[in-house]
């Protein structure tokens, strides 16, 4: 994703997993490209379909779009959501440290994988319904919780 991104990395030592920050892994499916988003905290996951290598605003404003139409496919509450998308205004590019969300995202991929080769052809609708899938999986990483489950908890800890 660097690579694809034309940055470099920042340095920052290492941080406990946080309710804002993400993990990102490009993937090409069907002779086409996708970024998977995975959140540090909630393992909450979103893939998003990708052309053009962007710029980083763009990347930015990608990421935000993907998240928001994720969330209001959640049926999470807006004040909610505006909360979340307000902690997402700027962009940091580190190297992943995070070997847990790594793993996580590698099972994920494999989920996303199996669901291309059966839908055949990605959708918007599709990608909607396998992003609604990803978060309805048990994920061992947080003691076999579901994601959507575990971000709904967090944003209603912390914005109430």
């Amino acid at each position: 994703m660097l690579k694809e991104l034309g940055v470099k990395p920042e340095s920052l030592a290492d941080q406990p997993p946080d309710l804002f920050g993400w993990h990102c892994n490009l993937l090409r499916l069907n002779r086409r490209k996708y970024v998977l988003f995975t959140n540090d905290q909630t393992l909450y996951s979103f893939l998003i379909r990708w052309s053009k290598a962007p710029q980083s605003p763009d990347f930015l404003e990608r990421f935000r779009l993907g998240l928001f139409k994720s969330l209001m496919n959640e049926r999470i509450a807006e004040p909610q959501i505006e909360y979340f998308l307000s902690k997402h205004k700027h962009l940091t590019v580190t190297k992943t440290n995070n070997r847990s969300v790594l793993g996580s995202m590698n099972d994920l991929t494999l989920q996303v994988k199996y669901r291309a080769y059966e839908y055949g052809e990605l959708t918007d609708a599709r990608l909607s319904g396998i992003n609604r899938e990803l978060n309805d999986i048990p994920m061992g990483a947080i003691k076999y919780n579901l994601s959507n489950v575990e971000l709904k908890r967090r944003l209603a800890d912390t914005h109430e």
